[in-house]
């Protein structure tokens, strides 16, 4: 059951941003339970670790990403309850 939970957990966290599977680094720091900065220090820190395309940084434009993840949220929160 704790492996389902966990598993959900993680999946809600999982956002579909213009057909790219992204987690934000603050939702990975909280699953790891450690601050965000420690999470990106460690990730660049074991870069070699990592497939080149693991992190990635925003722009300007996350407003707009935000706006589309809230729409699509909404649209699935919606789907549920039907």
């Amino acid at each position: 059951m704790i492996d389902i939970m966990l598993a959900e957990t993680i999946a809600s966290r999982i956002y579909l941003i213009r057909c790219i599977k992204v987690m934000f680094d603050r939702d990975l720091a909280e699953l790891y339970e450690v601050e965000t900065a420690q999470l990106k220090r460690a990730v660049r820190q074991n870069s070699d670790r990592f497939p080149d395309d693991f992190m990635f940084e925003l722009i300007r434009e996350v407003p707009s990403i935000e706006k589309e993840i809230t729409k699509g949220l909404k649209k699935l929160l919606q789907e549920i309850e039907e």
